[in-house]
């Protein structure tokens, strides 16, 4: 495995990493040189016609929304909050922002006005790109913008009636000419994007992307999915996610290809979107899957390949499509365990390491797991290659991640099969999984023990019947049951929305005497779970 220097991120000497000279506007030049005339993306929204954008047309508009930003003084190394839906002038001021050497900063529109001003003073975003309906609360919650520009529809909705804007700027007012398109050397270890991930400890943690993260990203899942020019890949995941972002956007963008822009997943729209679009890909979560269920599977669609976390599950025969497992995370940019798209899985498998990383299935000791058994998944890549570059901001938690022997913690747990094959176990660190969002129970935790009259409290997984699992909150009275105000329950769902994104949200508030033990005194969450089975 190549070299590199972990403290300037570039290869050592006579290492010559495979995006040298290489950054993510050379790859959507290259697009629109070779490929002008061919759509990358169509804006498919729910209520109005489809639009297609060729990718001369789309490279065109990042060059002059690129000069815009220039203009209004955002420079290389700057983060922009990027707070939008799923639409074109997300990817736009993504693809921008990078162009001129900003950093694009992804964040989640569920997310609660705490977080938002956490995540803005956090990464010390400059400037904001958002929506109508989030316009209020960022403008409230990040106060140190320069400035704050709004598109000029929701999702493709026109924004709600007595809509009145906050001091802002339209978006459209942000381009300029694309000739005065900015330019820089190309630098793949430079800075490119950052999202915020659920940490089961404080606050979530910034993952930092390079340049050649997204393009590792573009690439190696193109690989991974047998993704070709001819393919249309219908995209309804939230963009602010490495799903949608890097699965399936970069890697279309890789093979020259189509993506087709749904605001989000509609179970009634699914079907007829990828029939007018001839839709060959997608991506999926369970909620995904447990909602087409219960609609009429068409009896010819254009679909070869669908991904979800698990191989070949049972609903492939209703579907008529093959399904190929994969686990990755944010950190690692594609998969590090993926299915054959080419040869049988084990059904409900995730499928095999992939081969362009190291992984390590170890037990509470560090030895190796044997076949049949369950361990920690651990997997080694190149920090700003294969792996983030960093945590941005929080050099311990970087430091933390990572075992002795340079293999990052995923958190995860995995089962060792046959032949290699790996399959999901229980989660190492307390991680929920709701609706397809990582949430950690830690930090609904944290925010429940603020509220007045809470002594301790737990939040465990509750299995539910479509978005897998919703989270439930143990909590002892500092007074114990009798002495609990009666407005106890009320006022901590109160101080959860108020500071949480809505899936963090507890289902459920319990108040008990007393909680289950271990022998280190603490909080058995396993029998708290069983009192929800």
């Amino acid at each position: 495995m190549p070299k590199i220097d972990l403290v300037s991120g570039q290869f050592l000497p006579g290492h010559v990493g495979p995006f040298a000279g290489l950054d993510v506007p050379w790859l959507l030049r290259l697009r629109a040189e070779t490929r002008r005339d061919h759509p990358f993306l169509i804006w498919a929204p729910f209520d109005a016609p489809s639009r297609p954008w060729t990718y001369g047309e789309f490279h065109e508009r990042v060059g002059a929304l690129a000069a815009g930003l220039a203009k209004r003084g955002i420079k290389p190394g700057d983060c922009v909050l990027i707070h939008l839906d799923n639409c074109i002038e997300m990817l736009l001021a993504w693809f921008a922002c990078v162009e001129l050497g900003a950093i694009a900063v992804t964040t989640n529109t569920r997310s609660a006005p705490a977080e938002m001003e956490y995540f803005a003073g956090h990464c010390g975003a400059v400037a904001a790109i958002t929506q109508p309906a989030y316009a209020e609360l960022i403008a409230t919650n990040c106060r140190n913008l320069r400035w704050l520009a709004v598109i000029s529809h929701d999702a493709g909705a026109p924004p709600a009636q007595g809509y009145k804007p906050p001091k802002s700027e339209s978006f459209e007012a942000l381009f300029a000419n694309s000739a005065d398109r900015p330019h820089r050397p190309a630098d793949p270890y430079a800075s490119c994007s950052v999202q915020y991930t659920s940490g089961t400890t404080s606050r979530p943690k910034a993952v930092l992307w390079t340049h050649a993260n997204a393009l590792w990203g573009a690439k190696v899942n193109a690989v991974h999915q047998d993704l070709r020019p001819e393919d249309t890949h219908l995209i309804y995941l939230p963009l602010f996610h490495t799903n949608a972002l890097a699965y399936s956007m970069l890697s279309t963008l890789w093979v020259g290809g189509t993506a087709v822009i749904q605001p989000r997943f509609s179970g009634s729209r699914f079907w007829s979107t990828a029939l007018e679009h001839r839709c060959t890909w997608t991506s999926l979560v369970p909620f995904c899957v447990k909602a087409l269920m219960e609609r009429e599977v068409p009896k010819a669609h254009h679909f070869r390949l669908w991904g979800s976390a698990i191989c070949e599950p049972p609903t492939d025969a209703i579907f008529g499509v093959k399904t190929i497992g994969w686990w990755g995370m944010t950190e690692t940019i594609t998969h590090g365990i993926v299915g054959e798209p080419h040869q049988p899985n084990i059904p409900l498998a995730i499928g095999r390491a992939a081969p362009e990383y190291e992984i390590r299935v170890v037990d509470e000791n560090g030895a190796a797991t044997k076949v049949g058994g369950t361990g920690d998944l651990l997997i080694r890549g190149i920090p700003g290659l294969s792996l983030f570059k960093e945590y941005l901001h929080n050099e311990q938690a970087t430091r933390d991640s990572f075992d002795a022997h340079g293999y990052f913690i995923t958190g995860d747990r995995v089962k060792l099969l046959e032949n290699g094959f790996l399959r999901f176990g229980d989660r190492a660190k307390d991680m929920l999984k709701v609706g397809g969002e990582n949430v950690a129970a830690s930090e609904i935790e944290q925010v429940v023990i603020t509220v007045a009259g809470v002594r301790e409290a737990a939040v465990v997984a509750k299995k539910h019947p479509m978005l897998d699992e919703v989270p439930v909150v143990f909590v002892i009275p500092t007074s114990g049951l009798d002495g609990a105000p009666p407005t106890l329950q009320d006022d901590i769902l109160r101080a959860c929305k108020n500071a949480l994104a809505d899936f963090k949200v507890p289902r459920e508030v319990r108040l008990v005497e007393e909680m289950p033990r271990s022998t280190l005194e603490k909080v058995a969450k396993a029998e708290l779970r069983k009192l929800l089975a």
